[in-house]
């Protein structure tokens, strides 16, 4: 079994269980990362069989540590499912020769622009779109593109630093809460429904795929405290209405040219059916939606990816269950004083509880613009769709936490 660089076996949190995940496969895992190694997470501790502290930021410094490393121990390959160093993990596999993505490669899966162009040349319809650096650059990009548009980091991710802008005079009020992002796309707004497409592909192969449903799409959900956002893993993909967002899954991956691990596409479908590509990231969902898969699957993911990128299989995997994550945002500021509703919720729907992860009393309230999780989750399960969205509604809805 090969010798695997892990990049930050430990941050964020779910890192730690793919790592944990590519020592059960059999890999013998180095990690390199900037946590001092008691910080790590006990999972990415355990399975380390050796661990470079250094700084990240610091390229060079990271791949002299490597070069050193390898002079007493064979490396075979570089993971890294942290998007802001996967160019890092593919420097390191150019300078010491080894296989897997290339900075070329990586470099479309960070740049929604050059991400867009390559897909513009595959023929999958994007959003019309632009990139700039400049206040110029935008009011252009948007007197091209018209209104509604979107702003957003040109390497971000999730909603941070995204914004819809329906007008002239909303552009001018978005321009100075955007001044510290050095580069942004300008996009045409999509009205639709937004659903993701996730795989887990292993020696050119996709070894396992899943559609999951955003309740509301997510930039509505960044825009209004009381929503309890919802992200829907679907049980039945083969639906009419999920066959062109999976086929253009299809196309964008191979026009990428990505072969092994993680992807997390997210795209569009509007009332005439016409699908429209989002973005893709060559890194699993975040905000715990790998866990809703699992509870989906009754199956490892973790594991799966590991078994993926090492052996390019995996087992087959069912998927017996539709599975919701529901996030919760307490009503009020300060300390989270009382809960409500969650008994009597608990007694009805207990069944179908998988989760049940809430700030306790007398915790501080999160930043709910900082972190999707906010204030807690709680994840579901049912093998019918309509009985899962109206258990998670009420979840949604009967669930409050306050705080004061």
């Amino acid at each position: 079994m090969p010798n695997v660089v892990m990049i930050s076996p430990g941050f964020p949190l779910e890192m730690a269980y793919f790592t944990r995940a590519l020592a059960e496969v059999g890999a013998t895992v180095i990690g390199v990362g900037d946590q001092p190694v008691h910080g790590l997470p006990t999972e990415a501790r355990a399975a380390l069989a050796h661990y470079e502290h250094v700084s990240l930021a610091d390229e060079d410094a990271v791949i002299a540590a490597l070069r050193g490393l390898s002079r007493h121990a064979r490396i075979d390959q570089v993971e890294c499912l942290w998007e802001p160093y996967m160019v890092l993990a593919a420097r390191i596999r150019e300078e010491l020769g080894l296989p897997g993505m290339t900075v070329d490669q990586t470099l479309p899966f960070r740049d929604k622009e050059l991400m867009k162009q390559v897909l513009d040349g595959a023929g999958i319809r994007t959003p019309r779109h632009a990139s700039t650096g400049t206040n110029a650059g935008i009011y252009a990009a948007a007197e091209q593109i018209g209104y509604p548009l979107i702003i957003k980091p040109i390497a971000g991710a999730g909603s941070a630093d995204t914004y819809r802008v329906d007008s002239l005079a909303e552009l001018e009020t978005v321009l100075p809460m955007i001044g510290h992002v050095e580069t942004v796309s300008v996009e045409e707004f999509i009205e639709a429904e937004e659903f993701t497409y996730d795989t887990i592909c292993g020696a050119g192969d996709i070894l396992y795929d899943n559609v999951s449903w955003y309740r509301p799409r997510p930039l509505q959900a960044r825009s209004h405290e009381w929503i309890s956002p919802q992200t829907i893993a679907l049980r039945d993909l083969d639906r009419a209405e999920l066959a062109g967002g999976i086929e253009m899954g299809h196309r964008v991956i191979t026009a990428l040219g990505f072969t092994a691990g993680f992807t997390h596409m997210e795209w569009y479908r509007k009332v005439d059916g016409e699908v429209v590509f989002g973005e893709i990231g060559a890194r699993p969902p975040g905000a715990r939606t790998v866990d809703v898969m699992n509870y989906a699957c009754d199956a490892d993911l973790f594991r799966t990816w590991a078994a993926a990128v090492i052996t390019g299989s995996a087992e087959p995997i069912s998927r017996p269950y539709n599975a919701v994550s529901i996030f919760k945002r307490a009503r009020g500021s300060g300390h989270i004083t009382r809960v409500e509703g969650l008994d009597r919720l608990l007694a009805e729907h207990g069944d179908s509880v998988c989760v049940l992860d809430l700030l306790p009393v007398g915790a501080h309230r999160r930043d709910w613009r900082a972190t999707l999780i906010s204030d807690g989750m709680i994840i579901l399960r049912d093998p019918e769709l309509d009985r899962l969205v109206m258990i998670a509604d009420r979840f949604g809805s009967e669930l409050q936490l306050h705080a004061q």
